[in-house]
């Protein structure tokens, strides 16, 4: 089987979108079924992917058969939900060797404390109009996983309460809105402890879009490189230029690895998979190029 490597370095190469290590299914809050998602990166040229449904890994195994159909490589992954300092803060954890150790306590831990929390989101959402809020969202979601603030964001919309997501979002369930509730979530640490644990790359998920003053930003990159943190998104779908280099300062200055994803959730918006702004040229390396994942990584098959 023919094999070609992955560059070791960014080099502002656009060939580096062929590789999205962020994306959702249906075993999450995506629309798309696990299988879906790997056709859908396939026709969209991609080599390279991780499937990182939130709080679990339930997708990877049908997700995993399609991509070897298809000829890409899929990282099994998952985007773990933690608090810092009154923010919701999600870590994408790359693994090489799937759930183990601890962290096949910790996923569990995470589906029963989304239950909890869906159903504390449901009554304060209740609160504002929105009737038998736990079933509506449930609707949305179309299945029996954990609920997520998406599923509860449709359903606002669906009863006419708000005209779009974005609005729900920003009224009922963004940061310090009534529907977003944080307090059942771990530390930063635990959960990259749990990473850790199971062989995976601990990764802070799209460090821009927290809506941290620089100096705050590089208080929470401090608190998740002290906990064992390995690397952080650089590219998080579209974002300015000089934004994403001043980042990747902040990532070198730590001596942490960058990702790249697209955090695709559903066909038809901006953030298909692959779709984020370039990479500029850096001296931060790659997450792929991490001891963890640097064997497997390393080639793509054609």
């Amino acid at each position: 089987m023919p094999m070609n490597e992955l560059p070791g370095s960014f080099e502002g190469d656009s060939a580096l979108l062929t590789i999205d290590l962020h994306m959702h299914s249906t075993a999450s809050d995506g629309t798309l079924p696990p299988a879906d998602v790997v056709a859908l990166c396939k026709t969209r040229g991609l080599t390279h992917m991780a499937l990182t449904d939130h709080d679990t890994l339930d997708g990877v195994a049908e997700a995993s058969e399609a991509a070897e159909r298809e000829g890409i490589f899929l990282l099994p992954g998952a985007e773990l939900s933690t608090r810092w300092q009154g923010h919701n803060v999600h870590i994408v954890a790359l693994l090489p060797h799937g759930a183990r150790g601890s962290l096949v306590a910790g996923l569990a831990s995470q589906a029963i404390a989304r239950h909890k929390r869906a159903a504390r989101i449901a009554l304060k959402l209740e609160k504002v109009g929105l009737v038998d809020a736990l079933a509506r969202a449930r609707e949305q979601a179309g299945s029996e996983r954990p609920l997520g603030r998406p599923d509860f964001a449709r359903a606002l919309v669906a009863a006419g309460l708000v005209p779009d997501v974005a609005t729900a979002f920003k009224k009922h369930l963004g940061d310090g809105k009534a529907g977003d509730v944080k307090a059942l979530w771990p530390e930063i640490a635990t959960a990259v402890g749990w990473i850790l644990d199971a062989g995976g790359v601990a990764v802070l998920a799209h460090p821009l879009r927290y809506g941290l003053t620089r100096r705050k930003r590089g208080l929470l990159l401090d608190t998740f490189h002290d906990a064992g943190g390995q690397a952080a998104e650089l590219i998080s779908g579209f974002q300015n230029a000089d934004v994403t280099r001043d980042l990747s300062r902040q990532l070198q200055e730590r001596g942490l690895y960058a990702s790249l994803g697209s955090d695709f959730h559903f066909p038809g918006g901006h953030l298909a998979p692959g779709s984020m702004s370039p990479v500029p040229r850096t001296a931060t390396p790659p997450v792929w190029t991490h001891p963890r994942l640097a064997d497997l990584m390393v080639a793509a098959v054609a």
